[in-house]
């Protein structure tokens, strides 16, 4: 069993800052590949940002320059740096994770999601 568990969510002003955390936890042996995703009200989900388990980055064009993937492997912990916000990244953020467990089967999880909202 593995679960991802995500924080950092909350109300702020445009051009402030965030940094959303999410922990996985459980039966790993390691995780690979992990993410945030999001999706606002009407809008499909949404990759925003990737990060491999070597540190390889990839990014949506709508967050580069301004978002920054970042992960501690010891902890089995994935962030995002949030800066520069703009009311139009308000949503619900998801973070996911490709994980290997104790008995070697490799895994999808999904965090439950936190909501970040950017005022105008």
């Amino acid at each position: 069993q593995v679960q991802l568990v995500e924080s950092g969510g909350v109300l702020v002003q445009s051009g402030g800052s965030l940094r959303l955390s999410c922990a996985a936890s459980g039966s790993i042996f390691s995780s690979n590949t992990m993410g945030w995703y999001r999706q606002a009200p009407g809008k499909q989900r949404e990759l925003v940002a990737g990060i491999t388990s070597v540190g390889i980055t990839n990014y949506a064009d709508s967050v580069k320059g301004r978002f920054t993937i970042s992960r501690d492997n010891a902890k089995n912990t994935v962030y995002l740096q949030m800066n520069s916000l703009k009311p139009e990244d308000t949503a619900v953020y998801y973070c996911n994770a490709v994980v290997t467990d104790l008995w070697a089967r490799k895994s999808l999880y999904w965090g439950q999601g936190t909501q970040v909202t950017v005022s105008s």
